[in-house]
């Protein structure tokens, strides 16, 4: 079995009846994140099966179950963090979780409308009944409401508050994507391209570069030629590491000194970051949007090093050793595999050689 087919089958272990996926397989992340499900479910975009169908009808379920909630917030800008749509839900019935969380993540709602939008130019049936439109546009006018182009969010790493470029990109593309499908204001969008403009090149106030700036590379594709190259540029020159790439630098999260606890500045932790296993295949998935096939294929390599033997990609590796994290496959960067891997394949092989693994 090669290393796609083992990865298709990681993806399946992870899909729950319902159609959301696990995060992980691990204790601490055997929960349905919107986001995890969005990126985990790329792959099956331009397959002919229903997973990816099944996927965005679950979600906009979810939505239209909080539809009270977001109603709300079509008109009142929340604040208080539970007033947010939450990032994260139970597995198995999916239900809001009452532990705090940093649940102000305007990038999931941007990823949703981006899929939904992805999906709907593919001929994929997303879009059921009138409660399924209704929603979408109400989604839209929470991104409104919400100001997500000014407001500080947790962010796609879930930590504390600022503008994340990130999150804005990511609302930017969303919004794009369901214009035909729903009324958004032209001055809605562009409200998000003037406050990427001012943060460009940085992530946020306190992060000049971070990993999550490539999805404004891919799969948003809202950021082009000279601004796409530099950003990739200061991934590589500053974040890549052997096994990975750190999300920022001073991350703490799986620091190898994180037992110091992670209140200290940023400065505290450099050197010690996690290696982030993801970041390989999206950096050859950003190369090829650049056109840079060679270079992908590199990284494409570098991914298949480190994974594990029966195809499972790590959530990271600990700096600089051979030691990864429990969470451990982690369904996104499979995903990202695959999408890599069968995208440098059409572009560079036969398709009538590739193997059919749905």
């Amino acid at each position: 079995m090669n290393k796609l087919e083992q990865s298709y089958n990681i993806l399946e272990s992870l899909r729950l009846p319902h159609g959301l996926y696990y995060a992980s397989p691990s204790s601490d992340y055997s929960y349905v994140w919107i986001r995890d499900s969005c990126y985990e479910v790329m792959p099956y975009l331009d397959k002919q099966c229903n997973r990816y169908e099944k996927t965005y009808h679950r979600l906009l379920d979810l939505f239209l179950e909080y539809e009270w909630k977001i109603e709300i917030h079509t008109k009142q800008k929340p604040h208080a963090q539970w007033e947010y749509i939450h990032a994260r839900f139970s597995a198995q019935d999916v239900k809001e979780i009452d532990t705090p969380w940093g649940h102000a993540q305007h990038d999931a709602v941007g990823a949703f409308l981006f899929g939904v939008g992805e999906g709907v130019k593919k001929g994929k049936k997303i879009i059921r009944n009138e409660a399924d439109h209704r929603i979408i546009q109400k989604l839209v006018w929470y991104l409104d409401t919400c100001q997500y182009w000014i407001d500080s969010d947790n962010g796609m790493w879930e930590e504390w508050r600022e503008v994340h470029s990130s999150s804005v990109g990511a609302c930017i593309a969303g919004l794009q994507n369901v214009r035909e499908i729903v009324f958004v204001p032209r001055e809605l969008v562009l409200k998000g391209y003037y406050s990427l403009s001012n943060l460009f090149p940085n992530e946020s106030a306190d992060r000049p570069i971070d990993l999550a700036q490539m999805s404004l590379i891919y799969p948003y594709k809202v950021l082009f030629s000279d601004d796409a190259v530099k950003i990739v540029n200061e991934v590589e020159s500053k974040l890549l590491r052997s096994r990975g790439v750190i999300r920022y630098q001073g991350d703490s999260y799986y620091s190898t000194i994180e037992h110091e606890g992670r209140h200290h500045p940023l400065s505290h932790y450099y050197g010690t970051e996690a290696e982030w296993c993801f970041g390989l295949p999206w950096l050859a998935l950003c190369h090829m949007e650049l056109g840079n096939y060679n270079k992908a294929k590199d990284y494409i390599e570098w991914t298949e090093s480190v994974m594990l033997e029966d195809g499972s990609l790590p959530e990271l590796y600990l700096s600089g050793t051979n030691q990864y994290n429990i969470n451990t496959p982690l369904g996104w960067s499979n995903a990202m595999y695959i999408q890599a891997k069968e995208k440098y394949i059409n572009k560079t092989v036969d398709k009538n050689k590739l193997i059919n693994v749905i």
